[in-house]
């Protein structure tokens, strides 16, 4: 398989704008969270704040965890957001909400009023239509997939 034939493939996308109000605002919500992770913005507590409740909770290295979900979320929230390489994006996303259902909130039940999962079960919900649809119209991997197949 050539270059162009897997960057054909991780940039296919349905024609559709079904996928552009998911983008945006998973974009906006996961990038809110990772900035409040890795620059202490809106709250946060940045990478060695939060890096010390990671390795509290028994995610070790802490600072390097925080990092990895922090850089994630921030980094893979903009590119959904311009709607690069969304699938690969998504696939991270979904996995940096998988372990956040597990580590932190499965124990507290479904309510995130009790701190439950619901909010990450739905972001997970989103990354994996996502990584099912693709990036949809209004979106750089639309451009690029239009690109190579002319």
């Amino acid at each position: 398989m050539t270059i162009k034939n897997i960057t054909a493939a991780i940039t296919k996308t349905e024609q559709s704008f079904a996928t552009l109000p998911l983008r945006l605002i998973a974009g906006l919500v996961f990038s809110a969270h990772g900035a409040q992770k890795l620059f202490a913005w809106f709250g946060g507590y940045g990478l060695e704040g939060t890096g010390q409740w990671m390795e509290s909770i028994g995610l070790a290295p802490g600072y390097l965890m925080a990092l990895m979900a922090g850089g994630a979320e921030f980094f893979g929230g903009l590119l959904l957001i311009v709607g690069l390489l969304v699938r690969p994006a998504s696939f991270v996303l979904a996995i940096t909400m998988v372990v956040a259902i597990f580590t932190t909130h499965i124990d507290n039940g479904l309510f995130m009023s009790n701190n439950g999962y619901e909010f990450a079960l739905s972001l997970l919900a989103i990354t994996l239509a996502l990584l099912i649809q693709g990036a949809g119209k209004l979106s750089l991997d639309g451009k690029i997939h239009n690109k190579l197949n002319q």
